[in-house]
């Protein structure tokens, strides 16, 4: 998951085919793990797991899958425990990179994620190179099934503790800060929206935009990170072309 739109994200790995289909499902059976291992099996009482299993669910992740994750992370099967690691750096034409991570395997993680930047032009940077760039935010999107207009939903976005609301094809995403991220969800739910994520996110403060071969290699790049199971969500500042995107 990558850029500024949560929902354009989940939309367009949605589209990406039976592969990369699989390969979110890995990660998001990591994530479901480690929500599991934090606050227990019970999607009621926990509810980061809750969060994990709507954005599976969004994702078309079947229910053996996830029923399978929440076992196997509470003990009644086999598992293994995941880091949370966070690499930032800069890729081509001076773009912001902040990759999310979870792994059992710290050196093969670092080495995959430096090779992706080395490999097209990217630099791998220290801890707060680049999140300084960067508003540590939460987001929360749903469908729109109920029609929702701008000012309905800026409404109930101030009275959950929103700061801003984007509505926008059928979708709406209210941004807050982690405090409020819990109660935001719940009022989008109880407003009768889908609920499609609630997680936290890095969405950068200012947009750069890239031509001819550093598009290219941003591209390359980010291909890169995402094909790798331990990466879990890719955030930049790049201001990358819209292209359609259509089931393998």
């Amino acid at each position: 998951m990558s850029g500024h739109s949560k929902w354009n994200n989940i939309k367009n790995k949605k589209a990406k085919g039976d592969a990369a289909r699989s390969k979110i499902f890995t990660k998001l059976g990591r994530e479901i793990a480690v929500a599991v291992k934090a606050g227990g099996p019970d999607i009621n009482s926990n509810s980061k797991l809750y969060d994990v299993v709507q954005k599976a669910k969004a994702n078309n992740m079947p229910n053996d899958n996830i029923t399978r994750s929440i076992k196997k992370a509470s003990g009644e099967l086999n598992t293994v425990d995941y880091t949370d690691m966070l690499y930032e750096g800069y890729g081509p034409g001076g773009s912001a990179v902040v990759v999310e991570c979870l792994t059992d395997n710290k050196n093969r993680t670092a080495g995959d994620v430096r090779c992706a930047f080395d490999k097209h032009g990217g630099s791998l940077g220290t801890s707060n190179s680049v999140t300084f760039m960067f508003d540590r935010k939460g987001v929360v999107v749903a469908e729109n099934v109920i029609g929702l207009d701008e000012d309905t939903a800026f409404e109930l976005a101030i009275e959950a503790g929103a700061d801003d609301v984007l509505v926008e094809d059928g979708i709406v995403e209210m941004y807050c800060d982690m405090a409020t991220l819990p109660g935001v969800r719940d009022a989008v739910v109880a407003k009768g929206l889908n609920l499609v994520s609630a997680e936290m996110s890095w969405l950068p403060q200012n947009m750069v935009t890239l031509d001819g071969d550093n598009l290219v290699k941003f591209q390359k790049m980010l291909d890169m990170l995402e094909d790798s199971d331990d990466v879990q969500n890719v955030f930049h500042n790049a201001d990358l072309p819209e292209t359609e995107e259509e089931d393998e």
